[in-house]
């Protein structure tokens, strides 16, 4: 089984964030010109905010079904977008981080551990303003005749591992776990789960809404071990923007995310219709799979866009335990000196379920 642009596993994306963050000196020079994220911070036009450029973190599949809907339903010309732009990710695709500190998208979708290395390193003005999954879908996959439940079941196995970022996040998930690294065996690999299938590897670092899936409809008896669950409990696909976007775009900021909301409330209550978005419209030209695209909104919705935060304070919000724990996080990650103030700012989301109660329900 080889990846093709519709189950190409996603963990890759992570690689390209040390990369690009040699693009940031460059583009904080643009955004310290004055100029905000995106075309919408050109001005008042018709409709109040313009053109919404939003960048997705990897290719258009049901990972984005709330966007397509509010897009498809109107929601973001309700809210006062003349027209929108959901940019696409994927492997060859420009990171959210350096797209949107060179104003070419609002507002685009990441994780904590996405733009520390930009803030950290760069001093770049970033701040997630809410977050899609309450959990991340980091997993060791491992195969049912021989299967990985606990950290300590990763003591003396093969654990294929890609480069970059996944090594810093399976490294992290040893140290918090207490296992020495010394007791497992990283084998270097790509994004095809192939080698686990082979047997070349006991485990392999890969998306519970991805690679699991796709090696589950091969007829795998797949085995999962969710790092979220396991000391690493970060959130991911979080949106991200610029402290001037914040400063001076601020009412579009909060028109996306009204409009975001309404998009996903539909896309959790028909994982269908989220997978048949993406599958006949928005990812059309990637030769999708309607049923691992169905599976996958499934899961995403029961297992990390929905839980007992979204259901107390609404979808998007993230509980002060959870910053809280996330800053731990990326401490363990390799930037211990970031605080939660350097990384969220939730106070648009407050602000849009102040203004829009109903939005809760």
């Amino acid at each position: 089984m080889h990846p093709t642009p519709a189950t190409a596993p996603r963990s890759h994306r992570t690689r390209r964030l040390p990369a690009a963050a040699l693009l940031l000196t460059a583009s904080l020079a643009l955004t310290a010109c004055g100029g905000t994220a995106g075309t919408a911070s050109s001005g008042p036009e018709a409709s109040g905010h313009g053109t919404l450029d939003v960048n997705l973190s990897w290719i258009k599949n049901a990972e984005f079904a709330g966007e397509y809907f509010a897009d498809s339903k109107g929601y973001y010309t309700e809210a006062g977008f003349d027209s929108v732009n959901l940019i696409s990710g994927g492997p060859s695709g420009a990171s959210t981080e350096s797209m949107v500190l060179a104003g070419s998208a609002l507002v685009g979708t990441s994780s904590p551990l996405g733009v520390a290395p930009a803030i950290a390193e760069e001093e770049a003005p970033l701040k997630i303003i809410g977050t899609t999954y309450q959990k991340n879908p980091f997993t060791i996959i491992s195969l049912g005749d021989a299967p990985i439940e606990t950290p300590a079941d990763l003591a003396g196995r093969r654990i294929g591992v890609q480069s970059g970022v996944n090594e810093t996040l399976f490294d992290a998930l040893l140290e918090v776990n207490g296992i020495d690294p010394a007791e497992v065996e990283k084998i270097p690999v790509q994004y095809d789960p192939q080698p686990l299938v082979n047997g070349e590897v006991d485990g392999f670092f890969g998306y519970s809404t991805n690679e699991a899936i796709t090696l589950e409809l091969a007829g795998q008896d797949v085995v999962n071990l969710p790092f979220a669950d396991h000391g690493l409990p970060f959130v991911a696909e979080s949106f991200v923007t610029t402290q001037d976007a914040i400063d001076n775009d601020r009412e579009a900021l909060k028109a996306f995310l009204e409009a975001t909301i309404r998009g996903w409330q539909d896309a959790v209550a028909d994982p269908e219709e989220s997978a048949r978005l993406a599958v006949e419209e928005y990812g059309a030209d990637l030769g999708l799979d309607r049923e691992k695209e169905t599976r996958q909104a499934e899961i995403q919705n029961a297992e990390l866009v929905v839980s007992e935060e979204t259901g107390e304070n609404g979808l998007f919000t993230v509980s002060d335990e959870l910053v809280a724990q996330n800053i731990e996080v990326l401490g363990v990650a390799g930037y211990p000196g970031l605080t939660a103030e350097d990384v969220f700012d939730l106070s648009l989301l407050d602000e849009v379920y102040a203004e829009n109660p109903e939005l809760r329900e």
